[in-house]
């Protein structure tokens, strides 16, 4: 029997547009890591404790890594660096079993896409939680996703979306 797993979306803080600056390079704006801080201690806050960290290899995604205070291992992926849904649940579909909470640290479009996918997986109606990350995913938001089944299976099985917070 499979323990249940929790899946945390995190779309990296405001970044800042630094001229000459490459895209992948971009730094957080100083608000960028106010309020990647605030989703850090929202997450410690609501008592989710992570085991294993997804984050993109940009700099602004990096950054908000640190600005969190997250200090499980991470597993830094150059394909997260604007990742489709397939291609986030393909990362998450390779995470051991012995994971029972993820972070993936990340950009828009692929965070709410990822959320919407993985939860139109599970045939479950859309709740408040859903529809309110497909209305507006912002810099540093975050979302609970709720896994039935293993890693490996989530491409099938899906997650449900139990909770979105934007920390400001």
């Amino acid at each position: 029997m499979t323990t249940r797993k929790t899946l945390i979306l995190l779309r990296h803080g405001k970044s800042g547009y630094p001229p000459g600056v490459p895209d992948h390079e971009r730094p957080l704006a100083e608000r960028g890591w106010r309020e990647a801080a605030l989703a850090g201690e929202w997450l410690r806050g609501e008592g989710v404790e992570i085991d294993h960290v997804l984050c993109s290899t940009a700099r602004r995604t990096r950054e908000t890594l640190a600005a969190s205070a997250i200090t499980a291992p991470v597993q830094f992926q150059r394909g997260l660096y604007g990742a489709s849904e397939v291609e986030v649940i393909g990362f998450l579909t390779e995470l051991p079993e012995t994971v029972a909470t993820a972070l993936v640290v990340g950009h828009h479009p692929g965070m709410p896409e990822t959320a919407e996918a993985l939860h139109e997986l599970t045939g479950l109606p859309p709740n408040p939680a859903l529809e309110a990350l497909l209305a507006k995913y912002p810099t540093s938001a975050l979302t609970r996703i709720e896994v039935a089944g293993a890693w490996a299976d989530l491409a099938i099985s899906g997650g449900e979306v139990a909770q979105f917070h934007v920390p400001r």
